[in-house]
């Protein structure tokens, strides 16, 4: 299968006032509460989703092992993160706070796990997608390739299943940091 450009995305608008949008750092230990809040948190996960992360954790094991990067504004609050696992290659996580929805917080952490993936020699990212997030990740370069059943004793619902396929980052581009 030939691999297909996945675009990278523009950087998040600026915030209010001119302020320079968000930077996109490793995660460290010290963020794992915030992250956990995020995910605990979410909007996205309320209803028929909520039992999915009531009592996740984000662990400091978790952002030792896997590629976790979050997006934070110029005042340090987390505005999204994601964590893409190398072997196998998969987006484990990927969630933006409710305030920063509609920002291009998403795009720009799609654009660095693309890049960080690229970075690492991986031809391809696998996503298992929340339902609701489907139209996200096909909207940011990755298409749709099956369904995960539910497994009702930890998943109740059928999940898209999703590819992103890379291919070599263009020359001159640079890759992520």
């Amino acid at each position: 299968m030939n691999a297909v450009p996945v675009p990278v995305a523009p950087p998040a608008r600026p915030e209010p006032g001119g302020a320079p949008g968000p930077a996109v750092r490793r995660a460290t230990a010290a963020d794992t509460r915030r992250l956990t809040s995020l995910v605990r948190n979410s909007r996205a996960y309320r209803g028929r989703y909520a039992a999915m992360v009531s009592g996740y954790t984000v662990g400091p094991g978790y952002v030792e092992t896997h590629e976790v990067f979050l997006a934070e504004d110029a005042a340090g609050r987390v505005l999204g993160f994601y964590a893409l696992v190398l072997s196998p290659p998969e987006l484990d996580l990927m969630f933006v706070s409710d305030a920063a929805q509609g920002l291009g917080v998403g795009r720009l952490l799609a654009g660095h796990m693309v890049e960080r993936a690229r970075a690492a020699g991986l031809d391809h990212v696998r996503v298992v997608s929340h339902p609701p997030a489907e139209g996200f990740y096909t909207s940011v370069g990755a298409r749709r390739t099956g369904t995960v059943r539910a497994v009702p004793s930890s998943v109740p619902w059928d999940r898209p299943e999703l590819r992103f396929d890379l291919s070599p980052a263009p020359a001159g581009s640079g890759g992520a940091p």
